[in-house]
């Protein structure tokens, strides 16, 4: 790949020096990440990037159609539905995996999301890379055309709408216990919006209100949403004071309902060099006989929940309700990062944001997940260094 700074970095890396930027992290807010976080940045050619860009502008002109939403409307019916709905999504999440076909290098799409992703943990994890590796200055996190500066003026932007901060909230189920929690650190210092947790926030008519630290209530009127509802509905001991099924006087920053109509629902209908051959089960006329080649996914799950990566017919077969689950093509992760001991493979996610009033969403920065194990994701690669999660840098 970009053998200069993989070089560069390579022999400028040691364990003390990664267990000072693990230090160094931990420092902001004397709280150390849960999830573990890779040893080096990946160095992305432009080769690569232009075909990241391809494959996420196909995604994009998808989402785009005239017809998404009525193509979609089944994705709601088999979740459930929350008003207020606006005409497009505010985040996207674009997952593609490093991977050889035919010989060459080419990344295939794994998933896409229509929710926020880790917007402000990336930048200054990108800033933390230089600090510890100056000559990381010469790469960017950014697309198109981004700086530090004029990122944040985009998220914040994007997030508040313009409307005071105290009236704008991060809200997550318990977010203190959350893993991704170092992102809310982030996003409060960066943004200055206050965490709560779904448990804080009551309704009143169709307003929503929390109390702040002094305890004043205050009118909730933009919400940056994290919860995700297959985690909100296991947590049946958890009481809320307002109703998400509501007609709320309230805007969202990332409607809920996108989290379902841009996710593993659209990829069977994604067709070409970036995308994996997909099905969904109900669709299905006939288990392949190679079920070794395939991975059984539910379609709505998050962080890799029920995936099925060793699939048997008697798999499919014991999935009762068939239009939730997918049946998706292997493909071959390319170990591509060369660690002191070996290569790793790699997925790139691509994020964007997409301004109330803008005609197309904007790509502006990406995270990126190091693996050894046979998948990508923490319980393929417990115990494992030069793994985890780390940022891309392109050139600029």
């Amino acid at each position: 790949m970009n053998s200069k700074y993989r070089q560069l970095f390579n022999d400028n890396f040691s364990e003390a020096k990664y267990n000072n930027f693990i230090e160094d992290i931990t420092s902001d807010f004397d709280y150390k990440v849960t999830f573990r976080i890779g040893e080096t940045p990946f160095f992305i050619p432009n080769e690569l990037k232009y075909q990241l860009l391809e494959g996420c502008q196909q995604v994009i002109d998808f989402i785009q159609k005239e017809d998404f939403k009525a193509l979609t409307n089944r994705a709601l019916e088999l979740n459930r539905k929350v008003p207020n709905e606006d005409n497009h999504t505010t985040f996207l999440a674009i997952d593609f995996g490093i991977c050889e076909e035919d010989g060459e290098i080419v990344p295939k799409l794994i998933e896409v999301q229509g929710f926020p992703s880790l917007f402000n943990f990336q930048n200054h994890l990108s800033q933390k890379f230089i600090n510890h590796y100056p000559f990381l200055s010469e790469l960017t996190p950014f697309l198109n055309g981004l700086t530090q500066e004029s990122y944040l003026a985009l998220i914040e932007e994007v997030i508040c709408n313009n409307y005071p901060k105290e009236n704008v909230i991060l809200l997550e189920v318990e977010p203190e216990k959350q893993n991704t929690k170092i992102d809310f650190y982030y996003c409060h210092r960066d943004i200055g919006i206050p965490i709560v947790c779904v448990t804080d926030l009551y309704q009143k008519g169709k307003q929503l209100f929390y109390k702040n630290e002094k305890g004043e209530e205050i009118l909730v009127k933009r919400i940056y949403n994290r919860v995700i509802f297959d985690e909100l509905d296991l947590r049946t001991d958890l009481k809320l004071n307002f109703d998400f099924s509501s007609k709320l006087d309230v805007e969202w920053a990332g409607h809920p309902n996108w989290f379902f109509r841009i996710s593993k629902f659209i990829l069977p209908y994604l067709k070409g060099k970036y995308f994996i051959e997909t099905t969904l089960l109900s669709d299905l006329k006939e288990i392949p006989s190679d079920l070794e080649n395939y991975v059984l996914k539910p379609l709505f799950s998050f962080s890799g929940s029920g995936v099925i990566f060793h699939v048997k017919r008697e798999d499919i077969e014991a999935v009762k309700e068939k239009d939730l689950y997918i049946l998706q093509k292997k493909v071959n992760y390319k170990p591509i990062i060369q660690s002191p001991d070996g290569k790793v493979k790699a997925e790139v996610r691509l994020l964007a944001v997409w301004k109330k009033d803008e005609t197309s969403p904007t790509l502006v920065t990406n995270l990126v997940r190091l693996s050894r194990g046979e998948m990508i994701g923490v319980k393929f690669n417990k115990d494992k260094d030069w793994v985890g999660g780390t940022v891309g840098m392109f050139e600029k």
